[in-house]
């Protein structure tokens, strides 16, 4: 990649329930944000307790334009400046992930502009370029969101490969069935992390599934079954005990994910620890990762909170590292893994 190169690069995210669009600038490698405009669905999908595809791709219609517009106008720039279009085209709810690039398409083509098909874990990960941190390879990162769980191996800025993953249910997923069962709220991780923070985590000792077998992978369904029988046990929780519910879980799950990644840390030799990924947001597993890190003496990258969950920005700066291709080849992917 040349380094000298200067660019602005407008990225769409639409592979959920969040509307995104963001301007970045990258000149000399460096990445600088211009806009960064998200759209949340959470308030209509909360009475669900979860999202309905069919209802945010109404509203990824609805708001794509809009976020676009004002992403540009945000960032004062003009379609002319813009170098390219980065459009995430999957893992995600197919219906959601064709508004973005339906939209991209027509855009690259009213405008000019190439547009690169962007992979959604992938840009997770490159969420970590932002911060310009010098990042040193080989990297290991653990992407760790609502619908994935997985320990990215990373040999430099483009080649990765998955080395862990769950078996079954996602961390994310596992705080939301959580909060379902605690009847909390959607989404249940802010919740509980919030609840947590009051909590004893010692209160409990809730299964820590997989966490001494001799492999990189998860497993989250003991966990939350484990949480399930003692909630069937107890009486009705006052809220002291919902907080050390929601502690004792919390804890329990970032042991398991910080033994398995620094596991690997260990046996891949890396010389950077990244974490990405909506759960990436948690306070706890930051703190766990960051202290870790520092004591073994291997660097450390994280996101900024409001850039772990889903945004646009992350997009764009994946469409750095990624070359366009012709508009009639770019198709959506809703299964696709890194």
């Amino acid at each position: 990649m040349d380094q000298k190169t200067k660019s602005i690069i407008l990225g769409i995210e639409s592979s959920c329930d969040e509307t995104a669009a963001a301007i970045v600038k990258i000149s000399g490698g460096k990445f600088q944000i211009l806009s960064n405009i998200v759209s949340s669905q959470i308030e209509i999908h909360k009475k669900f307790g979860g999202v309905v595809p069919e209802i945010a791709a109404r509203n990824h219609v609805k708001n794509i334009l809009p976020v676009i517009e004002k992403s540009l106008a945000k960032a004062k720039i003009k379609p002319a400046q813009i170098a390219k279009i980065a459009v995430t085209a999957g893992p995600g709810l197919i219906t959601s992930l064709l508004v973005g690039v339906q939209t991209a398409k027509t855009l690259g083509r009213v405008w000019q502009k190439p547009v690169c098909p962007i992979n959604h874990l992938k840009a997770h990960l490159y969420a970590n370029w932002i911060s310009n941190q010098s990042l040193k390879f080989p990297a290991l990162c653990l992407l760790v969101s609502g619908g994935h769980t997985e320990i990215i191996l990373l040999k430099n800025q483009t080649q990765f490969k998955k080395v862990g993953q769950t078996l079954d249910d996602a961390a994310g997923e596992a705080f939301d069935k959580v909060a379902q069962l605690l009847k909390l709220g959607y989404p249940g991780g802010p919740i509980i992390s919030r609840l947590a923070a009051k909590g004893n985590p010692k209160a409990f000792a809730f299964a820590r599934p997989m966490i001494n077998s001799n492999d990189f992978n998860f497993s989250f369904s003991g966990l939350k079954t484990s949480v399930l029988y003692l909630v069937k046990k107890l009486p009705t929780p006052d809220q002291k005990t919902i907080n050390d519910l929601s502690a004792s879980f919390q804890q329990s799950a970032v042991d398991v994910l910080a033994a398995k990644t620094f596991k690997a840390a260990k046996f891949y030799q890396a010389k950077t620890l990244m974490l990405s990924g909506g759960v990436a947001a948690n306070l706890l597993l930051r703190q766990t990762f960051a202290k870790k890190s520092l004591a073994l003496g291997i660097d450390f990258s994280m996101p900024d909170i409001n850039l772990c969950t889903d945004n646009a920005v992350m997009a764009a700066v994946a469409g750095y590292f990624t070359q366009p291709i012709a508009l009639a080849k770019i198709k959506v992917n809703p299964n696709l893994e890194i």
